[in-house]
C-alpha cells in the first residue's frame, strides 16, 4: 500500500539511542537557539514588506502569523517531547503519516532552510550596503547589490555572505555557546534599544487609515503570511532535540519561550515603526496597488527619494536602520545597521546546519544516497550536501528579491507545520496510552486550528509562492519513486541502521 510504510516510534528512538549524541543542551540554550533563529531578516527587512500590503495593520498580522506558530508550536513541543531526535516535521510525520508524507515533508523543509537561507542572505545584503554608505560612505553601484526585478544585475554581497558561510560549515568552524548567546543578545539589544528610541515619539495620526489595503491578499492576511517567515525558526530547537538534556522537559520551554520573547519583541518594534515615521503603502501614479518586491516598486520608489522627499518606511532594504535615522538617531541607526551586519549571519548558519540535518536524517532513513550525508575524513563534516545547498543558496540569494524569497519558504514551512498538527491528532487517536512527557492542551482545538491557520495562511500567499509548492511537490515525488522508495530502509525491512557521523550544531560546544 502506498501508505503503509510507518516507522515506528520504537524504531526511530533506538536509532537515535545508537547514533548516541552527547546530551549537553539545557532550557536556557535551547530557548537561546530558538531566539537566535527566529529574530533575523524577518523583523530587521521584512517589516517594509508587510508596511506595503498591510500599513499599520500590519501589527494585525503579527498578532496572526504569531497565532498560528504559537498553537503549531503546542503540537511540536507534543511531538519533539515524545520523539527527542532529529529531524523535525520530517521525522514526525514518518512515524505518523507514513513514508510518502514524511518525504514530502523533508522535500518541502528545502524550501523552509535553503530558500529561507537565501532570504536571510538578501537581508543581511541590505544592511550591509547600507552600513557601508551611511557609516563609511562607500556606495556600491545598483547593479552589484540587487537583482533583476530590483533593478540591478546581480546581488553580491548576498551570495558572498552564503559563500562563507558555506565554507565556515565545511570546515567545521563553530562558534561556542557564548558566542551564539552573545550574538543573540545583541540582537535584542538592538531591538530594545529600537524600541526605547521610537515609542516616545508615536504619533497616533501615523495609525490612520489603519488597513489601507484592506484584509486579503494584498492586505492583513498577505501580510501575515508574509510575516509569517519572522517566526520561522522556533522549529530548529526540536531539530536539537537529541543532544537535550531532559528533552521531555527542556524542549517544550525552548520552543514556548522563544516563541513568546520574539512576539512581544515583533509587536512592540513594529508599533514603534509605525508610529514614529509611519507606514502606509506606497501606490503607483494612479492610485493602483503595488506589489513587494515588484519592479514597479521599485521604479515608484526611486521616483519618490529623486523628488526630494524622505524614502519611505516601505522602499528601504534596512527598515529599522532607516526609521531611527529618519527620526535623528543617526548614530543608533548605524549601530543597529551593524548589529544587524554582525547577527545575521549566524541565522544563515543555522538554517543551512538545518538542511544538511534534514538531509542526513533523510539519507539515514535510506530515502537518499549514503553518499550525499558523507562525512569529510579531515573536517568530520558532510561536506557533500553542504557543498550542495550552499550553491542554491548562493544562487537564489544573488538573483532574487527578500520578499519573494520569503514568500517561497513560507510555502514549504506552511506546508510542513500543517503535517505536524496532523500528526499529533492521529497519534493521539491511534496511541492514546503512550506516554506524552508533555501533552498539548486542549489538542481537539490547537491542532485544527493550526492545521487550518496554515492552510489559510498558505492561500492567501502570492500566486506564484501558492505554485511553488506543487510544482516542488511534483519534483519531489518523481525522485521519491524513482530511488527513494526501492531504497527505503523501511521498504527493505530494515528497522535500524548503522549511524553516519554527524557534524556538531553549529553554535553550540557539547
Amino acid at each position: 500500500m502506498l501508505f503503509s510504510r510507518i516507522k515506528p516510534l520504537e524504531a526511530i528512538l533506538a536509532t537515535a539511542e545508537k547514533k548516541a549524541l552527547r546530551r549537553s543542551l539545557g532550557p536556557f540554550q535551547l530557548t537561546m537557539l530558538g531566539i537566535g533563529a527566529v529574530i533575523g531578516t524577518g523583523i530587521f527587512v521584512l517589516t517594509a514588506e508587510a508596511a506595503q500590503k498591510a500599513g499599520p495593520g500590519m501589527m494585525l498580522s503579527f498578532v496572526i502569523a504569531g497565532f498560528v506558530c504559537a498553537v503549531a508550536a503546542l503540537c511540536y513541543a507534543e511531538l519533539a517531547a515524545m520523539v527527542p531526535v532529529a529531524g523535525s516535521a520530517y521525522t514526525y510525520t514518518y512515524a505518523v503519516m507514513g513514508e510518502v508524507l514524511a518525504w514530502m515533508v523533508g522535500w518541502a523543509l528545502i524550501l523552509e532552510y535553503a530558500v529561507g537561507a537565501s532570504a536571510v542572505a538578501v537581508g543581511w545584503s541590505g544592511y550591509f550596503v547600507g552600513l557601508l554608505d551611511d557609516q563609511f560612505h562607500v556606495h556600491i553601484p545598483l547593479w552589484l547589490t540587487e537583482g533583476p526585478s530590483q533593478g540591478g544585475v546581480v546581488n553580491v554581497p548576498a551570495a558572498v555572505i552564503a559563500l562563507i558561510v558555506t565554507a565556515l560549515l565545511i570546515v567545521g568552524t563553530t562558534e561556542s555557546a557564548r558566542v551564539n548567546a552573545l550574538l543573540v543578545t545583541v540582537k535584542v539589544a538592538a531591538l530594545t534599544a529600537f524600541i526605547a528610541l521610537t515609542l516616545p515619539v508615536m504619533h497616533l495620526s501615523n495609525f490612520t487609515p489603519f488597513t489601507p489595503n484592506g484584509w486579503g491578499t494584498v492586505g492583513v492576511v498577505g501580510a501575515a503570511s508574509s510575516i509569517f517567515f519572522a517566526y520561522v525558526g522556533f522549529d530548529a530547537v526540536s531539530t536539537a532535540a537529541e543532544e537535550t538534556k531532559n528533552p521531555q522537559r527542556n524542549v517544550p520551554i525552548g520552543l514556548i519561550g522563544s516563541l513568546l520573547i520574539c512576539t512581544v519583541f515583533y509587536l512592540l518594534v513594529s508599533a514603534g515603526a509605525i508610529g514614529s515615521i509611519g507606514a502606509q503603502p506606497v501606490h503607483g501614479l494612479n492610485g493602483q496597488t503595488l506589489l513587494p518586491g515588484s519592479p514597479e516598486l521599485a521604479a515608484r520608489c526611486a521616483q519618490i527619494v529623486a523628488g526630494g522627499a524622505v524614502q519611505p518606511l516601505v522602499c528601504s532594504h534596512e527598515a529599522l536602520a532607516h526609521v531611527l535615522r529618519v527620526i535623528g538617531d543617526v548614530n543608533v541607526g548605524n549601530l543597529l545597521g551593524l548589529a544587524a551586519f554582525v547577527a545575521l549571519p549566524s541565522v544563515v548558519l543555522m538554517m543551512m546546519f538545518g538542511q544538511t540535518r534534514i538531509f542526513f536524517v533523510m539519507a539515514r532513513d535510506g530515502l537518499l544516497p549514503p553518499k550525499l550525508a558523507s562525512v569529510h575524513s579531515r573536517f568530520k563534516t558532510p561536506h557533500v550536501v553542504t557543498m550542495m545547498t550552499g550553491l542554491v543558496v548562493m544562487f537564489m540569494s544573488a538573483f532574487l528579491p527578500v520578499g519573494k524569497l520569503a514568500d517561497y519558504s513560507n510555502s514549504g514551512t506552511l506546508f510542513a507545520f500543517a503535517m505536524v498538527a496532523l500528526s499529533v491528532l492521529v497519534l493521539r487517536i491511534r496511541d492514546p496510552k503512550r506516554k506524552r512527557p508533555f501533552r498539548a492542551p486542549m489538542l481537539w482545538l490547537v491542532a485544527p486550528l493550526a492545521f487550518f491557520g496554515c492552510v489559510g495562511l498558505y492561500l492567501k500567499l502570492p500566486l506564484v509562492a501558492i505554485l511553488v509548492l506543487p510544482v516542488w511537490g511534483m519534483i519531489g515525488l518523481i525522485v521519491y519513486f524513482s530511488y527513494s522508495r526501492s531504497h527505503s530502509h523501511v521498504g527493505r525491512g530494515i528497522v535500524e541502521v548503522e549511524p553516519l557521523e554527524p557534524s556538531p550544531i553549529p553554535g553550540l560546544k557539547e
